[in-house]
């Protein structure tokens, strides 16, 4: 089937993927409105990064760049990008559970916070099977018949990028989450998961230059994999920023809460 053809067909999809991120925007924007109106005021910063995660998500499964996707790698690349890395980083860092908890009536709130101690959250949560999925997820699409579905079905092109932006959210919720978990895995172990998984990313993007899929024009393989390895560690680098700042902040506040009642540092 021709890509073009078969992107052409999936108007409809496009049109599915934009409702669904109005829809996601609309339900933040409620959240917002319903935390001011109980006197609680939400960072205008977290409402700007919810709408910029949700658009990058969005431009990757529907739109000019989507289209693109089914011709050329280095566009692909760009789409899994946007999908797999910026979209997820921007939406946890706009806390959409900690804005649900706050905005939520008592027994919704009520039903959400079991549900985040469920077990099956507690597992999907922990960063290393997040990692599986996220990282394991990729070298399923590039290692299988899946690459080639995604450039010829646009409905296999939406599922998989949905799958990349819910990959990718929950692991970084995972690693770098400012909403509530009920138990957060220690810090020491969170560090090696997050430097496995970039490492697995780097190799894959390693491994798709020298070995570029088949059918493909191997300079334009070449530079989506050169895109997905330099542009993918600046992402990679943002969230490594994050999770030491947040380290560090952890650590003065453990040492302030060890530090006896009434005491205070001398000067050297």
């Amino acid at each position: 089937m021709d890509a073009t053809h078969a992107h052409g067909g999936g108007g409809s999809l496009d049109a599915l993927v934009v409702f669904v991120a109005v829809v996601a925007v609309a339900c933040y924007l409620g959240g917002v409105a319903g935390s001011r109106r109980r006197g609680r005021d939400w960072p205008v910063s977290r409402t700007v990064l919810w709408c910029a995660g949700i658009a990058a998500g969005a431009a990757a499964a529907a739109g000019p760049l989507a289209a693109a996707a089914h011709e050329s790698f280095t566009a692909h690349m760009w789409a899994h990008l946007l999908a797999g890395m910026a979209a997820p980083l921007l939406m946890v860092l706009a806390a959409p559970v900690t804005l649900a908890l706050r905005t939520l009536d008592v027994t919704p709130a009520r039903r959400l916070s079991r549900l985040l101690r469920s077990a099956p959250a507690r597992f999907l949560s922990h960063p290393i099977p997040a990692a599986v999925i996220n990282a394991g997820g990729l070298w399923l699409i590039y290692l299988t018949p899946l690459f080639d579905a995604m450039r010829t079905q646009p409905l296999v092109h939406v599922l998989v990028h949905a799958h990349l932006v819910a990959a990718g959210y929950l692991f970084l919720a995972a690693v770098i989450g400012l909403d509530p978990r009920p138990h957060p895995p220690g810090r020491v172990l969170t560090s090696v998961v997050l430097v496995a998984t970039m490492a697995s990313h780097g190799i894959l993007a390693k491994y798709l230059y020298a070995n570029p899929p088949a059918g493909l024009d191997v300079l334009d393989v070449r530079a989506g994999a050169q895109l997905m390895y330099y542009t993918g560690a600046w992402v990679e680098a943002v969230t490594i920023v994050i999770f030491c700042a947040q380290w560090y902040r952890a650590t003065g506040v453990t040492s302030r809460a060890s530090r006896p009642a009434g005491t205070r540092l001398e000067r050297a």
